[in-house]
């Protein structure tokens, strides 16, 4: 999803997805900051109840919850897509109305790839 041009790039997102083991969602989460994707991930037990393929399911999953930039979200989303275990997982992102200015600012560092060293 293509940012509008009213918002900044620096503006704050969340995004979510689903997966069926807390390995798999430290997973995502660890990929996900170490690849400065998202400045902090949270990981919920939760129990879904969903459609699959005709049947109706009720399986215990596992919520993640990254905070991100808009400008980090489309490299978050095509990662996420690349590194799930599930055929068709939801993957979702919003972005925030507001947010601490400090809070805001410290998601923005976290997730801007550091500057090349100058060459010398």
């Amino acid at each position: 999803m293509p940012r509008s041009a009213q918002e900044p790039a620096h503006a704050l997102w969340l995004a979510m997805t689903t997966v069926g083991s807390a390995a798999q969602a430290r997973e995502l989460a660890q990929a996900a900051v170490q690849a400065r994707l998202a400045a902090c991930v949270q990981i919920s037990a939760i129990e879904s109840v969903y459609r699959w393929q005709g049947e109706v399911l009720q399986e215990a999953e596992w919520r993640v919850l990254f905070k991100t930039t808009a400008r980090a979200w489309p490299a978050l989303q095509t990662a996420l897509a690349q590194w799930h275990p599930y055929e068709l997982p939801a993957i979702v992102g919003w972005p925030l109305a507001a947010a601490l200015p400090a809070f805001a600012q410290w998601v923005q560092e976290e997730t801007t790839p550091p500057a090349a060293p100058a060459p010398i």
